[in-house]
């Protein structure tokens, strides 16, 4: 089996995946000082409590973000798995599509991967929800065409209550009303609709630049929140990442 571990600014995302099928699941805070041998006592004391055999893992990859996690995490797959794991971004690794211009982080390099895979030979925009709001350009050829970034609803919480001696920390919820009657009321219409209209307009504004049709896709933690209420989206996939991380292990084993 596979152990695919996706580590982005937030959350680090471990699955393991049984041919096609994801067979476990695990989210864990991202920190770059928690060393291997913590990942490996809650990444595997994890997968017995579902009933999988740590020893039935016999690849990995890993998508990261954060560099200064790379060691660790390469190091629980070493010591604890001992498996060589595949990074995305290293040589030996084939993602299979075309970068259009530079700057493209494994997360995006994954989305696009995944969106080629759910709509072949189509365009497609990926909203990707998570510590910033990633907007991902894909074209009918499966090539990554660049986008846009946006700070993500939560980080835009952290900065109103930094910034703000009165503001409280909120979760991100659709409000009753539009108009607040309540500091915190006002505080969600602001954070929802607000991100409502900027993911509407930037999308729209992609769509009219690009000149075709295009699907759009949304994804990471926040997605289900905002799911039917942004009418520029047309699907939430939150799997679209962890399925394009899987599908370049598949092809990088088929060119090795």
């Amino acid at each position: 089996m596979l152990l695919a571990i996706n580590c982005n600014n937030t959350n680090i995302k471990f699955g393991v995946v049984d041919g096609d099928r994801i067979v476990g699941e695990w989210r864990q805070h991202t920190s770059a000082m928690r060393t291997a041998d913590e990942h490996a006592v809650w990444l595997i004391e994890l997968m017995r409590m579902e009933g999988i055999d740590p020893k039935s893992v016999t690849d990995a990859i890993i998508g990261s973000v954060v560099p200064q996690a790379n060691f660790n995490l390469r190091r629980l797959c070493t010591r604890y798995f001992n498996i060589e794991p595949l990074f995305i971004g290293e040589p030996n690794v084939v993602h299979g599509i075309k970068v259009k211009g530079v700057g493209a982080g494994a997360d995006r390099i994954c989305n696009t991967v995944g969106a080629s895979l759910m709509f072949p030979r189509t365009p497609v925009v990926v909203v990707d929800f998570g510590t910033a709001t990633n907007f991902d350009v894909v074209d009918e050829e499966g090539s990554y065409c660049g986008g846009a970034i946006a700070p993500g609803p939560n980080l835009s919480i952290e900065a109103l209550v930094a910034a703000a001696a009165l503001l409280p920390r909120i979760v991100v919820e659709k409000p009753e009303k539009v108009i607040g009657t309540t500091t915190v009321a006002c505080m969600h219409t602001g954070v929802f609709w607000g991100y409502v209209g900027l993911i509407e307009g930037i999308v729209t504004r992609i769509k009219a630049e690009f000149g075709k049709p295009m699907k759009v896709v949304s994804t990471g933690g926040l997605a289900p929140v905002f799911d039917g209420y942004i009418s520029v989206i047309d699907q939430v996939a939150t799997d679209i990442t962890a399925r394009g991380l899987i599908e370049i292990w598949k092809r990088s084993k088929k060119a090795a």
